[in-house]
């Protein structure tokens, strides 16, 4: 049967590549997909990963009826198999509305890949429908990792290398950066409430407030 798979992560967990690697087997059987995706950070129509990797896609930009664009490409004699959704944190719950139906009416498989909070730990309003209507949440294997080692489990966006807790839910940005731009990093649960990044731990490190005291 159909089914609609929310594969989930934080950032720099490999959900992009994921993507791109379901989207090249399944290719390879012969079956045709179509990508969509959102703010990816090669631009405009583009998936890509962190490995260099990069595919073209359709741009699922706010007021696309996703539903209303696979059945127009299948009204033209477009062979669609399958739906892959790149970004899907960034889509609207009345997108991923869209995408149920695609499954439950069009008899397609739908695999959607998104980051489930913001970088103030709320769920994103695309992530919380996916996880409303799934058929299937998969939590990616590929543990990204805090700068202390620890699992990373959280986004965190950075300013010149500080953690920011405010802003608008959506600047898009990327983990590789430079530090003076709007950047993300990933985060255990502890760094992330104690607001500690990478740039912050080296700070605190050479810090003459933490050195060993003697007495004279």
């Amino acid at each position: 049967m159909p089914e609609m798979v929310f594969f989930s992560g934080t950032m720099d967990c490999g959900k992009s590549t994921l993507a791109l690697q379901i989207g090249h087997n399944r290719s390879a059987r012969g079956l045709r997909g179509v990508i969509f995706t959102r703010d990816d950070r090669a631009g405009e129509g583009k998936l890509s990963s962190r490995l260099g990797l990069v595919t073209e896609a359709v741009e699922a930009a706010p007021g696309l009826d996703l539903y209303g664009y696979l059945v127009e490409l299948m009204s033209q004699g477009e062979r669609v198999d399958y739906v892959i959704v790149d970004e899907a944190q960034f889509l609207a719950p009345e997108q991923i509305d869209q995408l149920a139906r695609v499954v439950d009416d069009l008899d397609m498989d739908v695999f959607a890949f998104g980051i489930t909070t913001d970088f103030r730990t709320k769920l994103f309003p695309g992530s919380q429908r996916l996880i409303e209507l799934a058929d299937r949440i998969e939590t990616l294997q590929v543990e990204a990792m805090c700068w202390c080692g620890a699992r990373a489990t959280h986004n965190a966006r950075t300013v010149g290398g500080a953690m920011v807790v405010e802003g608008e839910q959506v600047v898009v940005g990327d983990v590789d950066r430079p530090a003076e731009e709007v950047g993300y990093e990933v985060l255990c649960r502890r760094h992330h409430r104690r607001r500690m990044t990478s740039a912050s731990s080296r700070a605190a490190a050479v810090s003459p407030d933490v050195l060993p005291v003697t007495s004279a």
